[in-house]
């Protein structure tokens, strides 16, 4: 991805960021991605000072889920922006 095409993404808010990304995975069956965001969400909640929801999501799966399906809002989106910039950078066709 171009220089030019990274600073649009940088330009995107988190939200957009993480509907263009998951909607991607989705469509396009990338269990791989939507997994490293199951697995980066902990990290997140604590980045964005959500301690208590680090240990909820780490012992629940469902919880996993629901995160990243809303994973694109308020602090907890803009702790993931880095992650989905860089999908995002590796398909631009998304």
């Amino acid at each position: 991805m171009s220089l030019l095409e990274t600073d649009e993404l940088e330009a995107l808010s988190a939200h957009e960021l993480h509907d263009r990304a998951v909607r991607y995975a989705v469509r396009h069956g990338d269990l791989a991605f939507l997994w490293e965001l199951l697995k980066v969400i902990p990290a997140a909640e604590a980045s964005a000072g959500n301690e208590g929801e680090t240990v909820n999501d780490l012992s629940r799966v469902s919880a996993l889920l629901s995160d990243a399906m809303a994973s694109g809002e308020g602090e907890l989106g803009e702790a993931l922006r880095p992650f989905y910039i860089d999908y995002l950078s590796k398909h631009p066709e998304a």
